[in-house]
């Protein structure tokens, strides 16, 4: 089978897919990529084909500030109504251009994206070609559960769910440029438009099959899945996706030492006082093990400030090579490296608010999978406070234990196949 994967140029978005495309080439199938520079220079470290953008732009979250230095000052709805349209739906029409173009040239079977795309509608419904989305992230909603974007738990009383309603109608007003500006990209096709509270899900509902990151126990109780979509398991990268890791220290790997550690993520890292250092100057005298990944940004500077032997700063470290050592992992929330420390057994400090990390945070709250600080700036005392009480309180570590069984059982890759050969068996190029 011919298979095209794209993604949007974001690490959390790119990643989980890498270990997809690179298990499904074992198997037989012919994968090739579409990507921008950045992300194609990934792509040839695993020795996968790809086709690069034409018409399409490379705007990623990691130079999303500094492409557009007012989005720095946004919060709540602006900020999101500001993401949407200018990061997700302003190259909708580009990418699917790329996509159309390629198909001329390389008649592919499926497409396999990051439900964030948001081309892959246009490709379902103007190319006619069978398209499986990825959900990579706990904001999917459903129509019982809270909105997305703001952190909220499931309502219990008549005026929590009057808040929801209050908040769902904020959303819809606020997506009103991004949804316009989709609904208008659509029009030019003949495709019907979405609904206008239709963002983030609708354009996935329309595709063939949703597959779903992770498992249910990550969700709020209760959780109904969009009517296409299904948990396939963790997604985990390609190992060689990653990049190189930094060797880790025998403070690190002592079989004695409480282990914690602590990121900011890829795309809002550049302020390391949010999370990083508060959560050092938290730690380091406390006879722990502090491990710092930093993605690049200001590692010398941080390595000099805080020069103490407990204290570990690198750019980068693989986690499945840390977290087998680590008690505790403070977070600003991506879905991705919180996967992995479930699954191996490692609860969490959630400490973020954008980019949906306060969704992720708040249901790994409610579950007892973590502490939610809902903040995007603790006090070192908070954060020291969560980290004792996730070493102490065994009920964490038994709730984490659970879901990382939960996540075990699944079988991803057998799932997808399975998938796209069912869904694609009766399609003609």
């Amino acid at each position: 089978m011919k298979i095209l994967f794209a993604s949007m140029p974001a690490d959390g978005h790119f990643n989980p897919l890498t270990g997809i495309a690179v298990q499904l080439t074992g198997r037989g199938h012919d994968v090739r990529w579409y990507a921008g520079p950045t992300y194609g220079a990934r792509l040839d470290r695993l020795g996968m084909p790809w086709f690069a953008y034409e018409r399409a732009t490379e705007v990623m979250a990691s130079n999303l500030n500094e492409v557009f230095p007012e989005r720095a000052t946004l919060k709540g709805p602006k900020l999101i109504s500001f993401e949407l349209d200018k990061f997700f739906v302003s190259q909708v029409e580009n990418h699917y251009q790329d996509m159309a173009a390629i198909r001329h040239e390389w008649p592919f079977d499926a497409l396999v994206c990051d439900g964030a795309l948001y081309a892959e509608l246009l490709v379902a419904e103007s190319l006619h070609v069978p398209v499986f989305a990825v959900g990579l992230t706990m904001v999917m909603p459903d129509a019982q559960g809270p909105p997305p974007f703001f952190g909220l738990s499931p309502a219990r009383t008549p005026l929590g769910r009057l808040r929801h309603a209050v908040v769902r109608k904020m959303l819809a007003s606020g997506m009103r440029a991004g949804t316009t500006h989709y609904n208008e990209i659509l029009a030019r096709h003949g495709v019907a438009p979405i609904r206008s509270d239709g963002f983030p899900h609708e354009p996935m509902l329309r595709t063939r099959r949703v597959f779903l990151n992770g498992s249910p126990g990550l969700e709020f109780p209760g959780y109904q899945p969009l009517a296409n979509a299904e948990y396939v398991g963790p997604l985990v990268p390609a190992r060689r996706a990653l990049g190189a890791s930094a060797a880790l220290p025998d403070v690190v790997v002592d079989p004695t030492a409480k282990v914690v550690a602590v990121s900011q993520g890829t795309v809002d890292n550049t302020d390391p006082a949010k999370l990083i250092i508060p959560t050092i100057e938290a730690l380091r005298d406390s006879g722990y093990v502090v491990v710092a990944t930093t993605a690049g940004a200001q590692t010398a500077v941080l390595r000099a400030r805080f020069p103490q032997p407990n204290v570990v700063i690198a750019d980068f470290i693989n986690y499945d090579d840390l977290f087998p050592h680590v008690d505790v992992f403070v977070t600003s929330g991506g879905f991705g490296s919180n996967l992995t420390a479930f699954l191996h057994g490692v609860p969490v400090v959630g400490a973020g608010k954008r980019e949906g990390k306060s969704d992720i945070n708040a249901r790994i709250g409610y579950n007892n999978l973590g502490i939610d600080l809902r903040t995007e700036r603790p006090k070192p005392a908070a954060i020291r406070k969560a980290v004792r009480r996730l070493i102490d309180d065994p009920n964490y570590a038994r709730k984490v234990a659970d879901l990382r069984a939960e996540l075990q059982a699944y079988d991803p890759i057998e799932a997808i196949e399975k998938r796209l050969l069912q869904d694609t068996a009766t399609t003609r190029p």
